[in-house]
Formats: C-alpha cells, structure tokens, sequence
C-alpha cells in the first residue's frame, strides 16, 4: 500500500507518516517498505485518470503487509490501531481467497489432464474400431476354400 493511501486511512497527513518512517528507519527494512523510483511513480499517476495526490516534492513509500503493521506501531492513535486491524484482516481474506484460486486450479488441472487421457483413449478405441472393421470388409472378399455344395 502506498503512503498516501495508508495516511487517508489513518485520518493523518502523508507527511506525518513519512515523518514517523524517517525517525524509524530500524523498523522498515527493505521487505517491509521501499521507495518508488521516478518510473514507477510516472507510469502509476499515468495508471490513474485523475490524480488527487497533487504535487508531491518526495517519491512516495510503498508499504507491504509487514509494513503496513510496523507502521501502526509508530503511528499509535486509536484511529491507527482500529484501521490497521482492519487491514490486517483484509489481508488474510485475500492470502485465503489466493489460497483456494491455487486450489481450485490445481483441481482444473487435474481435470484437464485426464480428460486428455481419456480423449486418447477413446481415439485409440475408435483406430482398434476402424481396424477390425477393415479386417472384417477384407475377410468378406476372400475367396472360400473349401467343398462347395
């Protein structure tokens, strides 16, 4: 989640929360919050229509799922507290929701596969089909040997 989402959430201005990071740097380590580069700040405003943020002087910090809840920490208003909880159970329901989409598609994978089998199967048993027919239409133009009445 990016900064100025986080501070709309939080009630708090973006640069309190920018503030709050600074003076704990310990507590965001690479994996819990980075900082967009030029690119990614361009092609994200590029993404969006309308912007609201208005004119930023700092690239915005972007906050995973561990630095959404550090972030809590350092903010500690009742406000924080109440919205982080609510984020973090946001975030379990879409680890779930990620969880059983890997399931169900395993499960359609599985499906596929042996439907594939089965469609050998059944154009192997219509190839055995054809043959015998074949053999059969042969055996009828052959010449009977034999005492003929």
């Amino acid at each position: 989640m990016l900064a100025f989402d986080l501070a709309m959430l939080y009630c708090v201005e973006t640069k309190r929360i920018n503030e709050q990071v600074k003076r704990n740097l310990t507590r965001f380590p690479e994996d819990f919050m980075f900082q967009l580069t030029e690119n990614e700040f361009k092609n994200l405003k590029s993404q969006i229509a309308t912007s609201s943020w208005g004119g930023s002087r700092t690239l915005p910090f972007a906050f995973t799922e561990h630095g959404v809840l550090m972030l809590s920490n350092v903010l500690k208003s009742d406000k924080a507290i109440q919205t982080n909880i609510q984020i973090m159970r946001i975030f379990t329901k879409v680890r779930q929701m990620l969880l059983d989409t890997t399931e169900i598609k395993v499960n359609i994978l599985q499906i596929q596969k042996k439907l594939e089998n089965d469609d050998k199967n059944i154009e192997l048993f219509f190839s055995y089909l054809d043959e015998l027919t074949e053999k059969k239409e042969n055996e009828s133009e052959r010449v009977k040997i034999g005492y003929k009445k």
